[in-house]
């Protein structure tokens, strides 16, 4: 297969479009442009609140304008991640797609698909000129991916239709009708930085490799988090050796991915350098062991660094402590039945950065019980204001709660067995949508998530299924063919 044969062409060719154009989240502006001259050029009542949220409305097919009317909302950002040694500007180069088999990728970059895809399908049929549909409003999101900041500050009365389909989900079958909340918790350790000990070795540890994964739709495949193991083998070194010395630590790049690499450099006494070599390639023979299923490639190394400061002795173990302590992974699961074991609680230490003067630390914790979002926040929380760091949360974003007699779940399930002859899997998702932020300001909108299948999004690794592409662009279109009279 190439590019040129792929189904439908009208949504891989926007989509290939979009591509083009740069996105990454918080610096949308020339997908907003882009979207903004789009529906000019194409006669169409175009929008652009002062968030940076993009609205385009389509008036009804003939015969349908008594139909009510459907908001298509996808997210217009990003995650911009990267292999370690793949060059390129994410504000001004475009993606690089291949087609791997059955599916899209990327050239050592995040494919974009997330939420790409759904905006190329909402092109797609604004386009359109032999579709049946009611009156539509497609709306473009910004910053999504970096607290869905666009969603928060959109005003009640932008969208004006009765449903909303959001195309931001990533398992192809699957209907999604609730989402959790989530949080952030940042800490911070404050530091002098000081000569290390005479006669001291400096060594430099990194690993890569990891498949990582998104924080919310992941978590529950228990794989490996860069942050936790290097944490791990400094804990145990700071505990066997007397003398060692943290001078850095830096892992992950973005607060709602699983951290998939990571470094630091420690200073340790000359004497026991080839004993903590020794230990590494110990360390990393047994966690390989651990993660044999999850993640296969993982690349060790710890080679000699050059000399440097080191960070205070004591906020350095108390920083090392925490991180062997905080939580990290799933806290609970959904007791309702309905939701069939879906993850209700977690948490994930998505990154750090250390600079001359702090280390500053940032974590994820969701929840589609807000009572239970606020516990696992304290927890987090707690865990470094002992070890002393000054701990911030953010305001976060609610959940969607599953909304009984849904109108709309019984078109797109009906839909669905009709077109496939089989029923789709209606669920919650635990990663935060938009959906839940559209609930408080526009409590009586009716809505379902789907979308094609995606995989290992938020890396580099992330992947396209072509085949679920087709199949969602068909359920959809058959969903509006039958949205019921106002």
């Amino acid at each position: 297969m190439n590019k040129s044969e792929l189904k439908p062409a009208v949504v891989f060719e926007q989509f290939a479009k979009i591509n083009q154009i740069p996105r990454p989240s918080k610096r949308e502006e020339k997908m907003i442009e882009y979207l903004k001259s789009w529906g000019e050029s194409h006669g169409l009542d175009t929008q652009v609140d002062e968030t940076g949220n993009v609205i385009i409305r389509k008036p009804a097919t003939k015969g349908m304008e008594n139909r009510k009317t459907v908001i298509l909302q996808s997210h217009m950002d990003m995650v911009c991640d990267k292999l370690v040694d793949y060059e390129i500007d994410f504000d001004n180069d475009p993606i690089k797609t291949f087609i791997d088999g059955e599916w899209l990728t990327a050239e050592g970059t995040t494919l974009g698909a997330d939420d790409g895809i759904g905006c190329a399908m909402e092109l797609a049929l604004l386009e359109s000129n032999d579709i049946e549909h009611g009156p539509i409003e497609c709306v473009f999101t910004r910053d999504e991916e970096t607290g869905l900041t666009g969603a928060e500050g959109m005003k009640a009365g932008f969208m004006t239709g009765d449903f909303l389909i959001n195309l931001d989900s990533e398992d192809e079958g699957e209907i999604f009708v609730s989402c959790a909340g989530g949080r952030n918790t940042t800490a911070k350790f404050s530091f002098r930085r000081e000569e290390a000990p005479a006669g001291s070795f400096f060594l430099r540890a990194q690993l890569k490799g990891l498949v990582g994964g998104h924080s919310g739709d992941d978590i529950n495949k228990q794989r490996a988090n860069a942050i936790k193991l290097l944490g791990r083998f400094l804990y145990q070194t700071i505990n066997r050796y007397e003398g060692v010395r943290l001078a850095q630590f830096n892992s992950g790049k973005m607060h709602n991915a699983i951290p998939r690499d990571g470094q630091f450099v420690i200073a340790v006494p000359n004497a026991i350098k080839e004993n903590v070599k020794a230990d590494w390639n110990v360390f990393a023979a047994e966690v390989e062991d651990e993660f044999h299923v999850t993640d296969t490639q993982m690349i060790w190394t710890m080679e000699s660094a050059d000399a440097e400061s080191v960070i205070d002795a004591e906020v350095a173990r108390n920083f090392i402590y925490a991180i062997q302590a905080v939580d990290n992974g799933i806290y609970a699961i959904c007791q309702d039945p309905e939701l069939n074991g879906m993850v209700e609680t977690s948490s994930n230490i998505a990154s750090i950065v250390t600079t001359e003067t702090e280390i500053n630390i940032v974590s994820s914790q969701r929840s589609n019980v807000m009572s239970n979002l606020d516990n696992m926040c304290a927890t987090i929380g707690a865990c470094f204001r002992l070890a002393g760091a000054q701990v911030k949360h953010s305001d976060g974003y609610p959940a969607w709660k599953m909304r009984s007699h849904s109108e709309l779940q019984k078109i797109v399930k009906d839909s669905y067995v009709r077109l496939f002859g089989k029923e789709p899997v209606m669920r919650g998702i635990h990663a935060g949508l938009e959906c839940g932020l559209f609930s408080e300001r526009y409590p009586s909108l009716d809505m379902v998530s789907f979308g094609p299948t995606l995989r290992f999004v938020h890396t580099p690794e992330e992947r396209l299924h072509i085949p679920t592409v087709q199949m969602v662009w068909d359920h959809l279109i058959d969903v509006l063919k039958n949205i019921p009279q106002k």
